[in-house]
């Protein structure tokens, strides 16, 4: 007499990580941007030098972006990267709310990175001084490569440790440390501890449309 077949085990399938919704959203921010603004995808990869395939990507929240990618993109469409946060820009990006509750910040989570930023200032296109609450996950970063933008920026530690690199110099950052450069200068930030988080309180400034 056979022995009944032993039951396969079933392959439990891995619920999709609920990060890509904020690609998604992203995208659509940058999408709306670039209308508001009359840009062609063409005309935006001929002044960031992204392919026109990876913009289409990043649109449609298929691409999660780059820290680095993100400035880049909105210094061409001549806003802050504040800009990507909260709802969809109105026609003139106009917006005289003054309070943000804590309850109420918008967050731009760089989820690959292990970087995200919480927008303390109200969000508006139009606004041209930021203020962020930067966490950076233990190994976090912008990546390898230095990258500018329109503008300047400040920032305090206010937990953890950082790494900062400007031009060709690097500079170890803990709590207490405060920092300030032109975001024109070629520039990168990470977190290398292995296992305590780092948080930055960080101002960047617009200086004018890209």
């Amino acid at each position: 007499m056979r022995k009944p077949a032993a039951a396969k085990p079933v392959k439990k399938t891995k619920a999709r990580p609920a990060e890509p919704a904020m690609d998604v959203a992203v995208g659509r921010r940058i999408r709306d941007l670039r209308r508001v603004r009359q840009f062609s995808l063409e005309t935006v990869a001929e002044r960031t030098a992204l392919s026109i395939g990876f913009l289409s990507q990043i649109e449609r929240g298929l691409s999660s972006p780059s820290l680095r990618v993100l400035a880049t993109l909105a210094d061409v469409l001549g806003v802050g990267i504040a800009a990507l946060f909260g709802a969809s820009p109105s026609r003139d990006g106009a917006s005289d709310q003054v309070v943000t509750r804590e309850l109420q910040r918008p967050e731009l989570k760089l989820w690959r990175t292990g970087v995200s930023k919480q927008l303390l200032s109200p969000a508006s296109a139009e606004n041209r001084l930021n203020l962020f609450l930067v966490h950076l996950e233990p190994g976090g970063s912008t990546g390898d490569e230095l990258y500018t933008h329109d503008g300047e920026e400040a920032g305090l530690v206010l937990e953890g440790e950082m790494m900062l690199t400007v031009d060709t110099e690097t500079w170890s950052l803990k709590r207490g440390d405060s920092f300030r450069f032109a975001s024109r200068r070629p520039h990168r930030f990470s977190n290398p501890a292995q296992h305590a988080k780092a948080v930055v309180l960080w101002v960047n400034s617009v200086t004018g449309a890209g």
